[in-house]
């Protein structure tokens, strides 16, 4: 089951939100991870796709800019030669449905091809996408290892993020109460109900519990040390299905 990261800090000059998707794809005798990032700042979208090189330690990379502002970058094609295997790189947001979100909310389609069959398919055009690139769903699909999101802002953050195979995502919430006469304190919503409550934050900005969502155990770890006292830095929370024993 994939992992859940969100990494929340102060507003800067220019905010870019992220979400980073991370993805194990099968080629002929070797695995491979696929990175997608999906990333919005005031003004424009972009995707980066980064494919695992295990002979080199920078990956194989594609990068779409200015999805929402230029026409010419709404449909497209780029191939990588990954160690003597052809990869292409489909794309189409032409009729694309933005969002808040980084990711885009419908209407699209991204897909890895190798040999007429797509290692990686992002989004909901799935026939259209075979239709354009020739080619068949893998046998084997891709596994989501995890999913990584940063965002900004002060008191609250909100995501959302799959808990269960096959299951709906959940609505994830992240309060805060980092002012006032009061010891700092921070709650995690999910699906509206408060799962866990962290009092005296400025004694206990690291730490891990488990909550029950849906009969399910989900390990949350959280690190607010920098975000909390530097007044620039970071917080850190990782959301993983299971108990601490299990993780």
């Amino acid at each position: 089951m994939a992992r859940n990261f969100a990494e929340a800090a102060p507003l800067p000059a220019k905010e870019q939100h992220s979400i980073t998707f991370v993805y194990q794809i099968k080629q002929p005798q070797i695995c491979r991870s696929v990175m997608a990032t999906w990333s919005k700042d005031l003004t424009d979208h972009s995707l980066c796709i980064s494919i695992e090189n295990p002979a080199q330690q920078n990956p194989y990379n594609c990068k779409i800019d200015s999805i929402f502002k230029q026409n010419w970058g709404k449909k497209g094609l780029k191939t990588l030669e990954i160690q003597g295997n052809r990869v292409d790189i489909f794309w189409d947001f032409r009729h694309a449905k933005f969002s808040i979100d980084p990711q885009l909310r419908s209407d699209y389609y991204v897909a890895l091809v190798h040999r007429k069959e797509t290692l990686l398919f992002l989004g909901d055009l799935e026939k259209e996408a075979h239709e354009r690139t020739r080619s068949r769903p893998c046998p084997e699909e891709a596994v989501l290892l995890y999913k990584k999101e940063i965002v900004y802002g002060k008191k609250m953050f909100c995501t959302k993020a799959m808990l269960q195979e096959g299951k709906k995502e959940h609505e994830i919430v992240i309060e805060t109460s980092l002012s006032g006469p009061e010891d700092p304190e921070m709650w995690v919503s999910i699906d509206g109900v408060v799962a866990m409550r962290i009092m005296n934050l400025n004694w206990r900005f690291r730490g891990n519990e488990t909550v029950i969502v849906n009969n399910l155990p989900v390990h949350i770890l959280w690190d607010v040390h920098d975000w909390l006292f530097s007044g620039s830095g970071h917080g850190l929370f990782i959301f993983k299905p299971g108990s601490l024993e299990s993780a």
